[in-house]
């Protein structure tokens, strides 16, 4: 158990409680008991404690820091080592293999070598002579922020409560009178080597502190234990979001005054959810115009749709028209979100359909906002600054419908998200107590386009071959359909798994979601030969992800009968799922296809039996045989559209197979002969490599049309059945 005596020594707190109302009070005193001794095992807990709570800092954001001392390996004496957050890590997932460890004497010393702000990047390369641990993370750019600090546990977020007070007109003031001035106020300066000598300064000069409130930017409490550094940061944030519940009224407004009311009304939800469902691919298409191609010369953005309350309150406010250009403060939320969203000029009532219509009122936006991006670059750049990146929106606001944001890939875009919702949370608090500011163009250009940020993106691998691409695999909770999803998501895909059975549905989805992330996979109930459930899963798919780039048609079942036993309800089944659903699910990629003018594939999962007659077999082969020509009409068709239609004709794939769990097994045992338990070796020894074929089998030949191999092939078959001589198409 803690001691109520530890907690009184806290002798700067106003108080010290475990009650919040604006943030979550996580510490386990039972675990951190547990850890007692281990300063960096607490750091770490108390880290995952505040990463935890997305109103204390974002995916990503922020840092925090243990000193403590530890043997030197060189001499075996007692030295000062400071663990910090490390490059690119993630407070909430954080472990301590994400640590930094340094010298904290070497550290300081790096002030007697500094030249001077103009010369401050070159400081990052020096962190590296100070690190104690050479199996350690990287050191970040906040380094110096903590090192120069003297606590022995310290915290820097990005709490929205915090940064609204940060980002207004009056925040200097409002700190002062809001801590009584037991908070220092440091003014906004990029994050970098000079910044951590204004936090020393500010200490200095203000002895006695519990924190600092950095302008634009964000928060810095401590203490001297873990526990107390987390209820320190804790207690200051409950203050901060207490204040801005709670402001004080404003001179001839009325009390909560939020973004000037609203000037606009909200769709419904379920209309809401139709119409971004409807413009998303549209707006995916415009927002890759600058996407790197992947090897099959097709991809683009991946998109994340919210319509969340705060969203929606911001978007139809009067004074959106006046924030939305202004930008965001938080270098964090800038560097996720762009200098600017784009505001589509569309009424949440416009008619949607017409998609060459609504292209016309968008592309024009586009235009601009790249034009605008253009001229921001071109003003602001230096002569040593990157060339310029995409010039397309990272946010669009759709007001009365909700947000898009587009990304290289879902999480990214999702993060986005988050990232613009927190500064929606920030305007919102600033113009509640004073008058919101951003960044100067020119900070937020430095942070955008700074040489240590560009170094940080040369070093992201490189893009896997379907990055960037939106595959929706029928029938994929198992089969052939689960390995081809398999495979797609690990060549980099968004896939969306779907299936008519639910409960082989969950199982497929826990399964990806533990392999690939939550943000990689989406899932959808379909029925292929119903025009409604398809309308929903493509509009679950759009939502999700924002479009649709791959469609691997591999629902199927199979009747196998003699003619004479075949009924016509076996006949319209076999012809419902296998053709019907083929070019009813086709049809609808296709109009999102060409919404996003991206180009495209389409893949129908065949048989032999289209090629092939054998006996028992008339339903299930022509139905099959139907596929295939229907694939062909695709091709030729939708060429011009830069869509390409292949057909893989796999032969006896038995393994995890809900066609030989039915009926067929038994069907074509009875008709070559021999018994269920022989088929497997039977259809082996027929093949001229004597070869059993795999459900992974058919997931690589689907890769080779969609991966960039095979990108000048449509209308192609490729037959994955061993060699079977009869079925040779040529």
């Amino acid at each position: 158990m803690v001691k109520n005596k530890i907690r009184d020594k806290i002798n700067y707190m106003s108080s010290s409680t475990k009650t919040f109302n604006h943030v979550s009070y996580l510490w386990d005193e039972v675990h951190a008991g547990g850890l007692a001794g281990d300063e960096v095992a607490l750091l770490v807990y108390r880290s995952n404690l505040l990463g935890a709570d997305l109103r204390l800092t974002n995916y990503g954001g922020g840092n925090t820091s243990c000193k403590a001392i530890a043997k030197d390996p060189l001499t075996g004496q007692d030295i000062e080592v400071m663990w910090v957050k490390g490059s690119g890590g993630d407070l909430g997932t954080m472990k301590r293999n994400g640590l930094a460890a340094l010298y904290v004497e070497r550290l300081r010393s790096l002030k007697n070598i500094y030249r001077g702000i103009e010369h401050e990047d070159e400081m990052v390369e020096l962190f590296n002579h100070c690190i104690y641990d050479l199996n350690s993370k990287s050191p970040s750019i906040d380094t110096p922020l903590h090192g120069f600090l003297p606590f022995k546990h310290i915290d820097h977020l990005h709490p929205d409560a915090a940064i609204a007070i940060a980002s207004a007109k009056d925040g200097k003031k409002i700190t002062q009178e809001l801590f009584n001035g037991t908070i220092g106020w440091v003014e906004w300066q990029r994050p970098g080597f000079d910044l951590g000598l204004k936090l020393k300064q500010c200490l200095d000069e203000n002895p006695g502190i519990r924190g600092m409130m950095l302008g634009s930017h964000g928060l810095f409490t401590w203490g001297n234990t873990a526990y107390e550094s987390y209820i320190n940061t804790l207690e200051v944030i409950e203050r901060c979001a207490q204040y801005l519940e709670n402001p004080p009224a404003r001179k001839g407004e009325p009390k909560n005054f939020t973004f000037g009311g609203e000037k606009i009304k909200s769709l419904p939800a379920e209309a809401r959810l139709q119409k971004a469902a409807a413009i998303a691919p549209v707006l995916r298409g415009l927002c890759s115009s600058n996407y790197p191609k992947s090897p099959s010369g097709v991809g683009g953005m991946i998109g994340h749709f919210t319509d969340d309350d705060r969203v929606l309150q911001f978007i139809n406010s009067n004074d959106l028209s006046r924030l939305a250009p202004m930008g965001t403060s938080c270098p964090d939320h800038f560097l996720r979100t762009k200098i600017s969203p784009l505001v589509l000029n569309l009424t949440p009532e416009e008619d949607t359909t017409n998609i060459t219509v609504v292209k016309q009122k968008l592309i024009p936006q586009f235009e601009e906002y790249r034009t605008m991006y253009a001229d921001y670059y071109n003003t602001y750049r230096h002569a040593n600054s990157p060339a310029m990146r995409d010039p397309n929106p990272v946010v669009i606001l759709y007001p009365g419908i909700g947000m898009f944001t587009f990304a290289k890939d879902k999480q990214t875009a999702r993060v986005a998200a988050e990232f613009y919702i927190n500064a929606i949370n920030v305007m919102r608090g600033a113009e509640a107590v004073s008058e919101y500011t951003s960044l100067p163009r020119q900070e937020a250009f430095d942070i955008e386009y700074w040489v240590l940020e560009e170094a940080k993106l040369q070093r992201m691998p490189k893009p896997k071959p379907l990055s960037g691409r939106i595959a929706l695999i029928t029938g994929s909770a198992g089969g052939i359909g689960k390995a081809i999803a398999r495979k797609f998501a690990e060549e980099g895909a968004c896939v969306v798994l779907n299936d008519i059975n639910h409960e082989r549905l969950d199982d497929a989805v826990q399964e990806f979601e533990k392999t690939f992330s939550r943000d990689a996979v989406a899932s959808v109930l379909l029925d292929v030969s119903n025009e409604s459930s398809i309308e929903s899963a493509f509009a679950d798919t759009v939502l999700a992800f924002g479009g649709a780039d791959i469609i691997i048609n591999n629902a199927g079942i199979s009747i196998s009968k003699p003619i004479a036993e075949h009924t016509a309800g076996d006949w319209d089944k076999l012809y419902d799922i296998l053709v019907k659903g083929q070019f009813l699910v086709s049809r609808k990629g296709v109009e999102i296809m060409r919404k996003q003018n991206l180009g495209g594939d389409i893949v129908n999962i065949v048989s032999k039996n289209s090629i092939v007659a054998g006996p028992n077999n008339a339903g299930y082969g022509s139905a099959k045989a139907a596929q295939a020509h229907l694939t062909r009409l695709l091709a030729a068709e939708l060429g011009a559209d830069k869509i390409r239609v292949n057909t893989v004709n796999p032969d006896a794939v038995i393994s995890d197979s809900n066609i030989w769990s039915g009926g067929w097994a038994e069907g074509r045992a009875k008709a070559y002969g021999i018994t269920v338990e022989e088929l497997p070796a039977y259809y082996a020894k027929r093949t001229l490599l004597n070869e059993t074929i795999l459900p992974a089998d058919i997931a690589n030949a689907c890769f080779a049309f969609v991966g960039g191999l095979l990108n000048k092939s449509t209308g192609n078959i490729l037959n994955v059945d061993g060699g079977i001589a009869n079925g040779f198409v040529r």
